[in-house]
């Protein structure tokens, strides 16, 4: 299969990676030191499971670069969904399928602002990982596995044709029934990792003490409560399921957010805890703690992107 990789950083250079060490033909959307590594020496990826290298592999910092694919993986930042919308176009086929992997719930509307519905999944993945070095992928938590699915909840053959593809490349996926839920579930659990910011903790340090794993069951409980208000689909025990799935991270891992905001680079604040606030505004629920964790990375947050406060 033909597959576009949009953004190889932690997530879209480790699937990439094991997409092309399986065969198919990937070309690899970077950038500067990253992109220039990536196309002298490939990929390397190191892994819990297991230490990989893909060579020889097409990389490049133009869109307008690759040749139509048959499968779009879009991993950027969840920021930078709405300007690659118009990109994308020119280089779609008539049967491209599009599945982005971001962290949010505004992924798959975003991009319809500029491309058809049709050629559009609803995606998420599970890894924790990140770029060590250029040219470095490291893989340090969490079983890698993609969650796809129409956004209609139909069930179609492109559904089972991806999945293959997946499943022959060693990437552990399930095709969801109700992807809209799906997604909110990962955006509930994500939204801790504001918290771990504002309180300068891993997640081992967080959920250990008890007056901040308070927080962290409210924070999650307020998500929870919106998206019940919204009318997502998620089971009444999910708040307790999530919780004890956290407690299974690796006590010293942070999330991409967390150490964006430490390193004061531009992160997706606003698609996290920035977005669970406007929405509780919007469905008249309250989100306290939310709010709280949004409006104290804030600051940091216009000064990373350069804007006035």
């Amino acid at each position: 299969m033909k597959i576009a990789i949009i953004g190889t950083g932690g997530v879209g250079g480790y699937f990439g990676a094991k997409l092309a060490q399986a065969g198919n033909e990937v070309t690899f959307l970077a950038r500067g030191e990253h992109l220039k590594a990536i196309q002298k020496n490939g990929l390397t990826v190191k892994s819990i499971l297991g230490d990989f290298r893909v060579e020889n592999i097409k990389a490049t910092d133009k869109i307008s670069n690759i040749e139509k694919p048959d499968l779009v993986i879009i991993s950027v930042k969840a920021w930078q969904v709405k300007g690659i919308g118009e990109e994308l176009k020119p280089i779609l086929k008539s049967d491209t399928t599009i599945i982005p992997l971001q962290n949010g719930v505004l992924a798959a509307d975003e991009l319809m602002e500029n491309i058809e519905r049709k050629h559009i999944l609803g995606g998420l993945c599970r890894i924790i990982s990140k770029i060590e070095a250029p040219g470095v992928i490291n893989h340090f938590g969490v079983t890698p596995t993609i969650v796809f699915g129409e956004l209609d909840k139909s069930k179609t053959e492109r559904l089972a044709r991806i999945q293959n593809v997946f499943s022959t490349a060693g990437i552990e996926s399930r095709i969801s029934d109700d992807i809209e839920a799906d997604i909110w579930k990962k955006f509930i659990s994500i939204c801790v990792s504001g918290l771990l910011a504002v309180s300068n903790t891993t997640y081992g340090e967080l959920r250990e003490l008890k007056e901040t794993r308070n927080l962290m069951v409210e924070l999650i409980n307020e998500v929870y409560i919106l998206s019940k208000k919204i009318g997502v689909n998620i089971e009444e025990d999910f708040v307790d399921k999530t919780v004890s799935f956290i407690d299974t991270y690796p006590s010293d891992s942070t999330s991409s957010l967390t150490r964006d905001v430490w390193e004061r680079k531009p992160s997706e604040i606003e698609y996290q805890n920035g977005t669970v606030v406007r929405l509780g505004e919007k469905y008249g629920v309250a989100t306290p703690i939310n709010r709280f964790v949004y409006s104290c990375i804030l600051p940091s947050e216009l000064k990373a992107r350069g804007l006035k406060q």
